[in-house]
């Protein structure tokens, strides 16, 4: 089935007074009518709901730890007036400046001088190459942190309210048989905007000088599963595979023999 015979069908068979999605086990938005929310996390769209969600036990919080993220290291601020209080801080300062300045200049000057095209290509192509480095240096290894959010499958549906500021939104959560997903219908009329987003943003993990060393020993070794899960009850094993039994054509083998074998002309 096509993703989109199922929107049409969706639709169709749903009011249009009424906000429905279709989330995964995870909260992302599979199917909206906006198509702008389609891959996105329900928490961005509706956090009165997600938050609602989680208090009622449906959605779970969990934290996951990324150990290859990148981060931007602290940005130290000092005071602009403290080179002023030295007159050698003062003209070191300057110097460098104009020396940066002369430096920008010649860079320009021969990116856009009157050298020829290859060597003026060549010159820029220098400049963007550093530029492009030194923004890239701006980034560090680190630890992030960020909450993922899980459907607690022991609840199959739910309903109740949102208590908003003027109003009471109505919600109805129900998950689709035989799958990871869910089917959420929400009131459109009342506005929950005074609710914050609910985020996935990652943050950065500070380890204190004597847990930095221990942080790799405390991490859980990863093993395989007790046992295999190679078929499902529900699942109708002809409707896959099969590729073992895909035969080579003759035709198809025969075609480079015939187009060596005729004349140049009639292939044309």
């Amino acid at each position: 089935m096509r993703m989109e015979f199922l929107q049409r069908s969706f639709w169709a068979a749903t009011r249009q007074d009424l906000d429905c999605f279709v989330v995964d086990n995870n909260g992302f938005i599979l199917i909206s009518e906006r198509p702008q929310e389609v891959g996105r996390f329900l928490g961005e769209v509706d956090g009165a709901l997600v938050t609602q969600l989680l208090s009622m036990g449906v959605f779970n919080q969990v934290t996951m730890y990324d150990y290859q993220a990148m981060c931007r290291p602290p940005t130290h601020h000092h005071s602009a007036s403290q080179p002023l209080a030295s007159p050698i801080s003062a003209l070191l300062s300057a110097t460098r400046w104009l020396m940066n300045e002369l430096l920008l200049l010649l860079l320009e000057w021969r990116a856009w001088g009157s050298w020829r095209g290859d060597h003026r290509a060549e010159a820029k192509t220098v400049f963007h190459h550093s530029h492009k480095h030194k923004k890239q240096d701006l980034l560090q290894p680190c630890d992030t942190a960020y909450p993922v959010f899980v459907h607690q499958t022991a609840l199959r549906e739910a309903n109740g309210t949102v208590e908003c500021r003027a109003c009471q939104k109505a919600f109805v959560m129900q998950q689709v048989p035989s799958s990871n997903l869910l089917l959420l219908v929400t009131d459109r009329t009342c506005d929950c905007s005074t609710f914050p987003p609910v985020l996935r943003e990652a943050e950065e993990v500070k380890y204190n000088a004597s847990i930095k060393c221990d942080r790799m020993r405390s991490q859980k070794l990863r093993r395989r599963p007790d046992a295999c899960h190679a078929f499902h009850p529900e699942e109708n094993a002809q409707d896959c595979g099969g590729a073992s039994d895909t035969s080579a054509s003759l035709r198809l083998l025969l075609l480079p023999l015939w187009a060596w074998v005729l004349p140049p002309q009639l292939l044309r």
